[in-house]
């Protein structure tokens, strides 16, 4: 009696402690993993694949910030709230942007949230770059993308990296 109630519990255990120890889920499992918001292609159809910025993840970044710019183009935060840290505000404002696109409101912007922002559009320079326009429902920002892929945006105040692992934006 003695070994089944011990196998049982070592067992448990075990199930317990790879579920404390698994990673995250990352925007339906289509996260690219990349250091910042990256893509290729159309910018129109580029954020379809974007890590989940919330107040569990991600929650001091430079993604938050454009996820922030996004919100203020849409009217759901004031621009003096775009900080890069994901706070209640920036949760509740996600969650008015779910509703307000047809989204089940978690407070989490992953993969189909990063898909209903949308609305880039762009040209490419001579240097390289892919430009664009990124424009909500009530205000618009720049946005551009390296030959690389990886995004930077501009929402008045200089060019930023949209970067998952870092935060100048303030």
């Amino acid at each position: 009696m003695k070994t089944r109630i011990l196998g049982a519990v070592v067992g448990i255990s075990a199930l317990l402690s790879g579920l404390l120890v698994a990673e995250p889920a990352h925007a339906s499992g289509s996260y690219t993993g990349l250091p910042y918001v990256a893509g290729s292609g159309t910018m129109y159809t580029d954020w379809y694949d974007e890590g989940v910025v919330s107040v569990a993840v991600h929650r001091s970044s430079n993604a938050t910030c454009l996820w922030q710019a996004i919100l203020w183009s849409y009217g759901h935060l004031a621009k003096s709230e775009i900080d890069g840290i994901f706070g209640d505000r920036t949760d509740a404002a996600t969650r008015a942007f779910q509703r307000a696109h047809g989204i089940s409101p978690d407070g989490s912007a992953g993969r189909q949230s990063w898909t209903a922002a949308g609305g880039i559009s762009h040209t490419v320079d001579t240097s390289g770059w892919t430009n664009g326009l990124f424009s909500g429902w009530e205000h618009s920002f720049n946005v551009r993308r390296s030959t690389a892929g990886n995004y930077q945006f501009n929402i008045g105040d200089g060019w930023q990296w949209a970067s998952y692992n870092s935060r100048t934006c303030s």
